[in-house]
């Protein structure tokens, strides 16, 4: 019965990260690679609530040369940018402190996976922040890019989260105040590849839902590497001394095509009156 609660409960954080990812197990996990010659042009898209590309077409003509130093549009990841088990990256060894950090995260799936009532994950069970980068290694889905003279600003359509990357010329401040989304820093290294730098990340958060954790020492590097006009990939690097032994690629070249600005995508709002009502239930169930 709780089950079928959850599956209405599309708002919840929950569903997305505690129960799903065993169904995923017992159904062979997500769509295989889509076969060649979809044009993106064909696919159908519905006027309102529309959840993306359930696969990532390989035909995405009529295509083009990309524009020099230009992130603007909507692209979409597929179901490549759920990243239901955690960064996709292999981690690097965890020091003392970190070791001893991830021994406290009970996540819903992953290495740490524990059963439902004990999941401890602070963005399923109170309704906290995803943070940065877990907005990048777990629910990437829609990201819109909006360009100024100042920064670009990246609109998250998971958790309705936007992001601003100055590209003013400051430097990254030395001794920050943590912040859910860290502090953000662009710069165009080619015409076609924007790299960013982040740092001042909170403690609290995770990397990504199977619990690997981070310092306030972490460092991103994005590179937003635009291949085309209608297609972009994006490879995230995670330096964190505190936490792990050496730098690790978390995410390496995950591809994204563009898809219509007219697109209304779906809401998915981590709402904390539902993740907690949903948690006391899993709690409150008998056991088996």
């Amino acid at each position: 019965m709780f089950r079928r609660l959850l599956l209405l409960a599309t708002a919840a954080v929950t569903l997305l990260v505690v129960w799903p990812a065993s169904r995923a197990l017992s159904q062979g996990g997500p769509p295989g690679p889509p076969q060649p010659g979809v044009p993106l042009s064909q696919v159908k898209w519905e006027p309102w609530n529309n959840a993306g590309l359930a696969r990532m077409p390989q035909d995405v003509s009529p295509d083009g040369p990309a524009p020099a130093r230009d992130l603007t549009g909507l692209w979409d990841t597929a179901r490549g940018g759920i990243g239901a088990r955690g960064a996709r990256g292999t981690p690097a060894p965890l020091t003392a402190w970190g070791e001893q950090v991830s021994k406290t995260h009970h996540s819903g799936d992953g290495v740490r996976m524990v059963p439902v009532e004990q999941i401890n994950d602070p963005l399923s069970t109170m309704g906290d922040p995803g943070g940065f980068p877990r907005n990048l290694l777990f629910e990437l889905r829609q990201v819109q890019f909006l360009q100024t003279p100042q920064a670009v600003y990246g609109l998250h359509m998971w958790e309705k989260r936007w992001r601003q990357i100055w590209t003013d010329g400051r430097t990254l401040p030395v001794d920050p105040d943590p912040r859910w989304y860290g502090y953000s820093v662009g710069r165009w290294e080619d015409d076609y590849t924007f790299v960013v730098n982040s740092n001042g990340t909170d403690e609290r958060t995770w990397l990504d839902n199977a619990g690997n954790p981070h310092s306030d020492q972490l460092k991103v590097e994005e590179r937003w590497h635009r291949l085309t006009k209608n297609r972009m990939e994006l490879t995230v690097t995670l330096d964190d001394p505190k936490a792990y032994a050496r730098p690790w690629v978390a995410l390496e070249k995950l591809q994204l095509v563009q898809i219509p600005m007219s697109v209304d995508l779906i809401e998915m709002m981590n709402a904390a009156s539902e993740v907690q009502s949903v948690a006391a239930a899993f709690r409150a169930e008998p056991k088996k």
